[in-house]
């Protein structure tokens, strides 16, 4: 897996930008999570799948074929894996920011059960054929 922690291109760069698999079930749940947490609505959304998801991953130099990670696009700067979860509770409100704690267990434990829950997530909680269609309260979320 590529470095999580490198320089990015990113429109918006007062967003935080959360590329998600857009056919996976709990990234959907984890988008609505985040959109439910975030009322300043610093986090912005797209489908790696999508036309913009592929170009972000593109001019970052990440594999066009990446949906086994969230990739988090903050102030110049990618994140993968764990160190992308960690990187979005660390602007979520109390409690939840409290997670970002976790930065200070090893990566390799961090990614290690980050893989795991990422290998079995289309098991435990489905997929769908095509990418999520946003809701019209959340359209504008999204790029």
């Amino acid at each position: 897996m590529m470095g999580s922690d490198k320089s990015a291109a990113q429109p918006h760069e007062e967003y935080v930008i959360v590329l998600i698999d857009g056919v996976c079930h709990m990234c959907h749940g984890l988008t609505r999570f985040i959109i439910q947490r975030d009322p300043a609505g610093i986090f912005r959304f797209a489908s790696q799948q999508s036309e913009i998801g592929q170009e972000l991953l593109r001019q970052n130099g990440l594999p066009q074929e990446l949906n086994n990670t969230v990739v988090v696009l903050e102030k110049n700067r990618y994140y993968t894996e764990s160190a992308a979860a960690l990187r979005i509770s660390r602007h979520l409100p109390m409690p939840w920011s409290l997670w970002y704690g976790g930065i200070l267990i090893p990566r390799f434990l961090r990614d290690a059960l980050y893989q795991w829950i990422a290998n079995n997530r289309y098991r435990w909680f489905g997929k769908d054929q095509e990418c999520m269609i946003p809701t019209p309260e959340i359209r504008s979320r999204f790029l």
